[in-house]
């Protein structure tokens, strides 16, 4: 099987580095294309990110040579590629405007962006937890009046470190939700180096993330009606969003109250059964046990757990009867991997998997 031609938009960045690192010898993928800035335009990927590789492993030789293109020549960045990851940094506006630009030269966009989230038409998906949202994927052709070329986009990196732990437990109707997220710096683009004042340091406040985080879910347990996605009205969900001296990981303390309480048996043996679509397909990078326990008391930790199952598993552990709430637990997950770029990735690989992207005639 030849491999579809990827592009990457945003390219030299944190998160487009990232999706060139996890694409290195992806099975089904290869990259073949990078765009970004008018001012990395022309040079190679290597001139082009100069110091800047932010990834702990080196850059795959593969990239090295590859000549950066303009990101806003979309016209000859398309006809390089069979579809696009989009990393890119522009304002809200730029972005749905250039991600739709892509997808109307019949060029499927996989976006890590926040700008079509909302979109009614643009599926937000967490492969494992709502992939029929990709039905309103036909809707959104029609409004761009494509035959091939949509958007598709992953959620807020934060919202995995407990929403997949939720999603488990629907059948019990989860009724109120308490969170607060403890970010990595990563989430902001940023390393120790660039971020100093991080150090022996947090910050209460991270713009625009609580609403997200309260909202975003809803989206995801929404339904698909008259060709678009209707948020779900509960559970209610209130977050406190905190920046962390931590490089990589998003960890949650959440709180939990239901309709129908489940026993703590029934909470871990539905963690423990949970699986989607891309365990069934066995995607290549799907995580075989998509939500991992730890008994320990003093576990998940992000240094010990972020990279589970290739960073692409979400962790949990603590769960406890709480005296306020039914139940209180703590999650995590990788914010770059599984929560970015990874998440990407098996979006793709699922889309790919169900005839929506394909390789162009």
């Amino acid at each position: 099987m030849s491999k579809l031609r990827v592009g990457i938009l945003g390219a030299t960045g944190m998160v487009g580095q990232r999706f060139i690192a996890l694409l290195e010898n992806h099975p089904w993928f290869e990259v073949t294309t990078v765009a970004a800035s008018p001012r990395s335009a022309g040079k190679t990927y290597t001139e082009a990110v100069g110091e800047r590789w932010k990834m702990s492993t080196p850059m795959p030789e593969s990239v090295k040579n590859l000549i950066v293109l303009n990101v806003n020549e979309v016209e000859k960045v398309a006809a390089e590629v069979d579809f696009v990851f989009s990393a890119v940094d522009m304002t809200k506006d730029e972005i749905k405007a250039i991600e739709e630009a892509y997808a109307k030269t019949e060029t499927p966009v996989v976006s890590n962006n926040s700008a079509h989230r909302w979109t009614p038409d643009v599926p937000m998906v967490v492969p494992e937890l709502n992939p029929e949202h990709f039905d309103v994927i036909e809707a959104q052709k029609k409004r761009l009046g494509t035959k091939r070329g949509f958007i598709v986009v992953k959620p807020n990196c934060s919202i995995q470190s407990y929403t997949p732990m939720l999603h488990a437990l629907k059948e019990f109707e989860p009724t109120v939700v308490v969170a607060t997220t403890y970010q990595a710096i990563s989430g902001a683009g940023k390393t120790f180096a660039e971020w100093p004042e991080m150090v022996d340091n947090v910050i209460p406040y991270i713009g625009g993330e609580e609403e997200k985080s309260e909202q975003e879910p809803l989206r995801i347990w929404g339904k698909v009606e008259n060709g678009q996605i209707i948020k779900a009205s509960a559970p209610v969900i209130t977050t406190q969003c905190i920046r962390v001296p931590v490089t990589d990981g998003h960890t949650a303390a959440v709180f939990m109250s239901f309709k129908k309480k489940p026993t703590k048996e029934q909470i871990l043996k539905a963690w423990a059964e949970f699986k989607g679509l891309p365990q069934e397909l066995e995607l290549p990078s799907a995580p075989k046990q998509f939500i991992h326990y730890f008994e320990e008391d003093n576990r998940p930790q992000a240094k010990m757990d972020r990279d589970t199952e290739n960073g692409m598993s979400v962790c949990a552990g603590r769960l406890r009867e709480d005296i306020v709430y039914d139940y209180k637990f703590v999650g995590l997950s990788h914010n770059t991997l599984r929560g970015a770029a990874g998440g990407g990735v098996l979006s793709a690989e699922l889309l790919k998997a169900q005839g929506y992207i394909t390789a162009k005639e």
